[in-house]
């Protein structure tokens, strides 16, 4: 699939959104624009393709390691409780919620196209 050019997009907008703001920026603000800006970009149209557990494990990826980088530590039991604590979902949790909406919604445009 496509993912690894996302994820190396997302990557390095992370990196430069974090570059900037980093210094004058909570944690908070940082992990809002990261995810107003960079992960919905990720993530646009996605929830009509079909990933399999190593894509999204791939995507996931880059959010912890983000985490990672953003938190100083290595450990992943500190970055999950980070993402708790900041209500960061992981992108294979957002996609599978954009997925069921998704499949609703064409359900329905479907089911009122053809009667």
């Amino acid at each position: 699939m496509f993912i690894r050019p996302g994820q190396t997009l997302l990557l390095s907008s992370c990196e430069r959104c974090f570059g900037k703001i980093r210094r004058f920026a909570s944690d908070e603000v940082v992990l809002k624009i990261i995810h107003f800006k960079c992960v919905s970009i990720l993530l646009y149209g996605l929830e009509a393709c079909p990933l399999n557990k190593a894509d999204l494990n791939s995507l996931d990826f880059v959010i912890n390691r983000f985490f990672m980088k953003l938190f100083q530590t290595s450990n992943l039991d500190i970055v999950r409780y980070c993402q708790e604590q900041f209500c960061f979902e992981l992108t294979s949790v957002i996609l599978a919620r954009r997925r069921t909406k998704f499949e609703a919604k064409f359900s329905n445009f479907l089911s009122n196209k053809y009667k």
